[in-house]
C-alpha cells in the first residue's frame, strides 16, 4: 500500500511540475497525469473512509484490468506521436480545458456517490446480500441509479479531451460505454435479487444516467 501511495504521490508531483514549467505542448499531459494520480489515490482514500472493512491494495484500482492498462498506454502513445508530428494539436485549448472540467465534475460525482452509499459501495459487484445492505435512493441516487459509473464514464472521456487524442477519445467512449453497459446488467441482476420489487419501482422512477443504457429489466 505504501509503495503505491508513494508512487502516486511522485506521479502527481511530476505532473504538477510538467504542467507548470514544461513547453506548452506538454503542459496538458502534465495536467492529465495529475488528474490520473488524484483519481486513483482518492479511490483508496474514499474506500478507507466509507467502507474500511473492504479496503485492500486493490482499492487503488491501479490493477483494474489488462484492458484498462492497454487503454492508458494507448493514450500515451497517441499523445506522444501526435505531439511529435502535429505539435499544434497539443497546445492548451478550449477542448483540453473543457476536458479538465469534465474530469473534475466526473470525479466529484463519483465520490459524492461513494460517500452517499457509504458501506453499501464496493469496487466489486456483490453476489450475497449482507445484513447491513440497503437500497440507496436519495441524494445523487435520486438523479440516476448509477452515479458512480456516470462519473467514471465522463471522467474517462475527459482525460482524452485533456490530451486532445481524437482516436482514443472515440475508443474510450465506445469501450467505456460497453464496459458500463455490461457491468450495469450484472449489477442490476444482483440488486433485483437483493431488493426485489423495491428495486423494480426504483428502476421505473430513475434512469441509469448513462446514454442508451437501460439496465436489466424484469418483464412483469
Amino acid at each position: 500500500v505504501a509503495v503505491r501511495a508513494v508512487f502516486l504521490g511522485y506521479v502527481f508531483g511530476i505532473g504538477s511540475v510538467v504542467s507548470f514549467i514544461a513547453p506548452s505542448s506538454w503542459q496538458m499531459f502534465g495536467i492529465y497525469i495529475t488528474v490520473l494520480a488524484m483519481f486513483h489515490y482518492s479511490e483508496f482514500l474514499s474506500i478507507a473512509w466509507i467502507n474500511p472493512s473492504t479496503l485492500s491494495i486493490d482499492s487503488f484500482i491501479l490493477n483494474h484490468s489488462i484492458s484498462y492498462g492497454v487503454a492508458a498506454c494507448s493514450s500515451w502513445i497517441e499523445f506522444i506521436a501526435e505531439r511529435q508530428y502535429f505539435p499544434v494539436m497539443k497546445e492548451p485549448s478550449f477542448i483540453s480545458y473543457f476536458g479538465l472540467i469534465l474530469c473534475i465534475c466526473g470525479e466529484l460525482l463519483r465520490k459524492l456517490a461513494m460517500f452517499t452509499a457509504k458501506h453499501n459501495f464496493n469496487h466489486i459487484v456483490q453476489s450475497e446480500k449482507l445484513d447491513n445492505h440497503e437500497l440507496i435512493t436519495y441524494g445523487v441516487y435520486k438523479i440516476c441509479r448509477h452515479p458512480s459509473y456516470v462519473g467514471w464514464f465522463y471522467w474517462s472521456i475527459g482525460t482524452q479531451l485533456i490530451l486532445q487524442n481524437p482516436f482514443c477519445l472515440f475508443a474510450y467512449t465506445v469501450v467505456s460505454w460497453k464496459f458500463f453497459h455490461d457491468r450495469i446488467l450484472i449489477e442490476e441482476i444482483t440488486l433485483l435479487n437483493f431488493f426485489g420489487y423495491d428495486y423494480v419501482k426504483y428502476q421505473k422512477e430513475v434512469g441509469t444516467g448513462l446514454p442508451f443504457i437501460s439496465g436489466y429489466k424484469l418483464n412483469l
